[in-house]
C-alpha cells in the first residue's frame, strides 16, 4: 500500500486533516491540482472553536501572532453584534486572519509532521474495493500515476471529484442571489466609511489592501460564473452607495452565490468528505472554513485509529453521525441570514424587512438570545449525540479548558494535555485504580492524569472521572467510582485494551 490515507485538496480542511492524520502516525499524502498556494483569501476569520482546536494542538500562538482579535461578530449583518467575549472560552473572539495565512501556517505544520504534499497533481480517476482505494493522479507533464491507499478523503471543494466518484448525492438549492467582492490597493477610506452604515462591508487586509463586499440589487441575479469587471464594480458602488469610493488598482475581483447544498452522506465505503466537498452555502458569518476545520478534527483521529488497528467497531460511522447534523445546521442558519439580506434588496419587501431586522436587533440585545446565536456561529455550542440515553449530561460536549494542577504532569490547563492527539482520562477523585487501569490496558492511546486541584465549575460538581476524546469532546463522565463503567468506556472509544 502506497499510503494509509490520500487527502484530495490542500485547502484549510485538507491541510488540517493531513496534520491530524500524521500526528497520529498515519502515512498521509495530500494531492492538490494547484501548483502554488492560493494567494487570494475568500475567508478571513477563525472562530472561537477553531482557535480552541489549534490550542489543543499547541498551535494557537502561531495564529494569534498573525491575526487580529475581534470580540464581537455578526449575525445577518444586524447592527447588534454577537458577543463572543461573553462565551465560555479562553478564545472568546473571532481572529481576523486571511485564509491564505491560515493555509500557510497549516502547510508549515504539515511539513513538520512529514505529510507529503503534491502540488500540480490532479485526481482524474478513482475507484475502491474491499481493501483499498485506487487513484489515478495526473502530475506535471501530464504523467499519470496510480496510487493506492487504504482510505481517501475529498477536501476538494464544492465540485468535489471524490464526491462524484463516490456517487454521493449533493442535494440542495441552486444559486438565486450573488454578491461581489474586490480587493483594492487604492480606496477612498472616508467615502467607504460613509457607505459602511448603508451595507458596504469594508475590511482592511494585508499589504495595504482593502476589501469591499456588497450586493447590488440590480445585479444580484447575475450568475457567479460571470467575471466581475472593475467598471461594473465602480458602477454598482456608485448606484448603491452614491460613490465609487475611489477604487483603483484591483488585486482580486470575484462574484459569489448562495447555492446551498449538503452531501447526502459524508462517507461511502473507504471514501470520506470534509469541508466544502460536504457542504456549501452563502458566506454569512464566516462559518464555512471553520466548519471544514472542525470536520477535519473530528475525522482525523478516527481515521488514524482505524489505520492503526485500535478503532472500536463503528467508530468511523460516527463521523457522518456527528458532523452531518452540524453541516445541516450551518446551511440552515446561513440560508436564514441570506434571506434577511435578500429581503432588504427587493423593493416591495424593504419596509417589512427593515421592521424585521429592527425586531431581531432588539432580541439580540437580550443576553440569552445573543448567547444562543453566538454559541451557534462560534461552534462552541456544538454537542455530539451520546451513545445512550442514560449518559452523563457532559457527554458529547466540548471539554472546557479549565486550569488544573496535575500530580503527574506539568500541564497547567486541560488543553495542554492534547498536543499529541491522544485520549485523556481526567481522574478528579484521586483514585489510584484509574491510572493503573489505563496504563495496563490503553497506555499507548490514553493519557491518564490525576488532578489534585482545578477550576470549580457547577457543571463539574460531583464528577469523579472524565474521558475526553482527541478532538476535545467528552466521551464519558462518571460521578461515582465504577471500574466496570470506566473499562467499558475505554473499550467503546479507545478500542480493546492489552
Amino acid at each position: 500500500m502506497d499510503f494509509d490515507v490520500i487527502v484530495v485538496g490542500a485547502g484549510p480542511s485538507g491541510l488540517m486533516l493531513g496534520c491530524e492524520l500524521a500526528l497520529a502516525g498515519a502515512r498521509t499524502r495530500i494531492v492538490e491540482r494547484r501548483t502554488e498556494p492560493q494567494a487570494d483569501s475568500r475567508a478571513l476569520t477563525l472562530h472561537p472553536r477553531s482557535l480552541e482546536l489549534m490550542d489543543q494542538r499547541g498551535l494557537a500562538s502561531r495564529f494569534l501572532e498573525r491575526g487580529r482579535p475581534l470580540p464581537g461578530w455578526h449575525f445577518a449583518s444586524l447592527d447588534t453584534e454577537l458577543d463572543f467575549s461573553a462565551l465560555d472560552s479562553r478564545h472568546g473572539y473571532t481572529l481576523f486572519l486571511a485564509q491564505a495565512r491560515t493555509e500557510e501556517l497549516l502547510e508549515r505544520r504539515a511539513h513538520e509532521l512529514g505529510v507529503h504534499i503534491s502540488r500540480g497533481h490532479e485526481v482524474v480517476g478513482l475507484s475502491q474495493d474491499a481493501d483499498a482505494v485506487q487513484l489515478r493522479v495526473r502530475g506535471p507533464g501530464d504523467a499519470v500515476e496510480t496510487v493506492r491507499a487504504r482510505y481517501a478523503v475529498g477536501c476538494d471543494g464544492g465540485r468535489s471529484v471524490v464526491r462524484q466518484a463516490a456517487g454521493i448525492d449533493f442535494p440542495g438549492t441552486d444559486e438565486t442571489l450573488t454578491g461581489v467582492l474586490g480587493d483594492f490597493a487604492v480606496v477612498d477610506r472616508e467615502a467607504a466609511a460613509g457607505a459602511r452604515d448603508r451595507g458596504l462591508l469594508v475590511v482592511p487586509l494585508d499589504r495595504g489592501l482593502t476589501r469591499l463586499v456588497f450586493t447590488d440589487p440590480e445585479r444580484m441575479r447575475v450568475p457567479s460564473a460571470e467575471p466581475v469587471t472593475l467598471e461594473e464594480f465602480r458602477t454598482s458602488l456608485a448606484r448603491v452607495f452614491g460613490s465609487d469610493c475611489g477604487i483603483a488598482e484591483p488585486r482580486w475581483l470575484s462574484r459569489f452565490g448562495n447555492a446551498t447544498r449538503l452531501a447526502a452522506s459524508y462517507r461511502s465505503g473507504r471514501l470520506f468528505l470534509a469541508g466544502d466537498a460536504a457542504h456549501i452555502h452563502f458566506p454569512m458569518a464566516g462559518q464555512g472554513l471553520n466548519t471544514g476545520l472542525q470536520d477535519a478534527m473530528n475525522l482525523g483521529w478516527k481515521l488514524a485509529a482505524q489505520v492503526n488497528g485500535s478503532a472500536p467497531p463503528g467508530l468511523l460511522d460516527t463521523y457522518d453521525a456527528e458532523r452531518r447534523p452540524v453541516g445541516r445546521a450551518v446551511t440552515e442558519n446561513t440560508e436564514i441570514q441570506t434571506l434577511l439580506l435578500e429581503l432588504t434588496l427587493v423593493p416591495q419587501y424593504q419596509r417589512p424587512a427593515a421592521a424585521l431586522r429592527g425586531l431581531l436587533d432588539e432580541l439580540l440585545g437580550m443576553e440569552q438570545v445573543n448567547r444562543r446565536l453566538a454559541e451557534m456561529v462560534s461552534a462552541l455550542g456544538t454537542v455530539y449525540p451520546p451513545a445512550s440515553a442514560d449518559a452523563d449530561p457532559l457527554v458529547g460536549r466540548r471539554m472546557p479548558d479549565i486550569a488544573l494542577t496535575a500530580a503527574d504532569s506539568q500541564a497547567t490547563r486541560v488543553y495542554d494535555l492534547f498536543h499529541d492527539a491522544r485520549f485523556v482520562l481526567l481522574d478528579l477523585a484521586g483514585n489510584p485504580d484509574t491510572r493503573e487501569t489505563v496504563h495496563s490496558g490503553w497506555g499507548t492511546r490514553v493519557t491518564a492524569v490525576t488532578v489534585t486541584d482545578h477550576d470549580k465549575r457547577p457543571d463539574l460538581d460531583g464528577v469523579t472521572e472524565i474521558l475526553v476524546r482527541p478532538d476535545g469532546h467528552i466521551a464519558w463522565a462518571a460521578r461515582t467510582t465504577d471500574p466496570d463503567a470506566r473499562h467499558a468506556a475505554l473499550h467503546a472509544w479507545a478500542g480493546t485494551g492489552r
